[in-house]
């Protein structure tokens, strides 16, 4: 009897745990590491902005709806073609890395929806590539101001960017293809400026050399006037007589005979 009793619970349990596990999905919602959620309250205030639901495991009304975002550093690789300051065509293939700022991606979804890459971002800096690159001719972008280049439209995208509550990480130049015959000529061009550069190197090396040679030989010269000037005949004596009486206290035996050289120096004759 107890048996029929409990039967009609045990089946609305059982309906009761298909239907709760069947509706699980609108009531529970989970948000890994590396993401964040907004809520839309359909009969509330609508979008909560500023409540970001952090990693973890939440609850919510089924008629609720939650916009997840993955907020870890993005790539994009964006291929294509501009025109430089003189009109000619170059492909540039671009690399950009950014990430939504986690705090603001509830007026990211309000003015982007969840696709705000393809909405934002590929727009905005396509546009920059196009912008800043339209400023300089083919040759300073392949060559000599592709760094400068590359600076400018980070520096755009990133203030574009921010505005809009994305962070811009970098922005690299990763390949430039020119028309063959004007890379060409630019290549050859600069070929010969590294070779004028050479040439001038070694002309410079050989004029600095030249110059310490002369230096040298002026320094040279003046130190001989200063000792023949300094070398007078009485000088020259004295420091004979000098030199004579040194040798005269050697034990060895000699014969000196004073003022019998040419220049009225001692004369010594024979050592033993």
């Amino acid at each position: 009897m107890n048996n029929r009793r409990m039967l009609p619970l045990i089946i609305v349990g059982v309906i009761a745990f298909f239907v709760l596990l069947g509706i699980s999905s609108s009531l529970f919602f989970t948000v890994n590491a590396t993401q964040r959620a907004v809520v839309f309250y359909k009969f509330g205030d609508g979008l909560d902005k500023d409540h970001i639901a952090q990693p973890g495991f939440h609850m919510k009304a089924p008629w609720n709806d939650v916009f997840v975002y993955d907020v870890q550093e993005t790539s994009q690789d964006e291929n294509m073609d501009v025109l430089d300051k003189s009109g000619l065509s170059i492909h540039v293939d671009i690399s950009v890395r950014f990430k939504p700022i986690p705090e603001k991606i509830g007026y990211i979804y309000e003015k982007f929806n969840v696709d705000y890459i393809n909405v934002l971002v590929v727009p905005e800096v396509r546009s920059t590539v196009r912008q800043v690159m339209g400023r300089f001719t083919a040759e300073e972008i392949y060559s000599t101001k592709r760094a400068e280049v590359e600076a400018t439209i980070k520096e755009e995208s990133e203030k574009i960017l921010h505005a809009n509550n994305v962070t811009m990480v970098a922005l690299l130049i990763k390949s430039i293809q020119l028309p063959d015959q004007i890379r060409i000529a630019i290549e050859s061009k600069l070929q010969q400026q590294q070779e004028a550069l050479a040439y001038q190197f070694r002309l410079d090396k050989e004029k600095s050399e030249a110059e310490r040679k002369r230096i040298a030989a002026e320094g040279e010269a003046r130190a001989n006037n200063i000792v023949n000037s300094s070398l007078s005949d009485k000088l020259l004596k004295m420091r004979g007589i000098e030199a004579t009486l040194e040798l005269s206290k050697s034990p060895n035996s000699k014969i000196v005979i004073v003022g019998s050289s040419k220049d009225g120096l001692p004369l010594i004759l024979g050592n033993n």
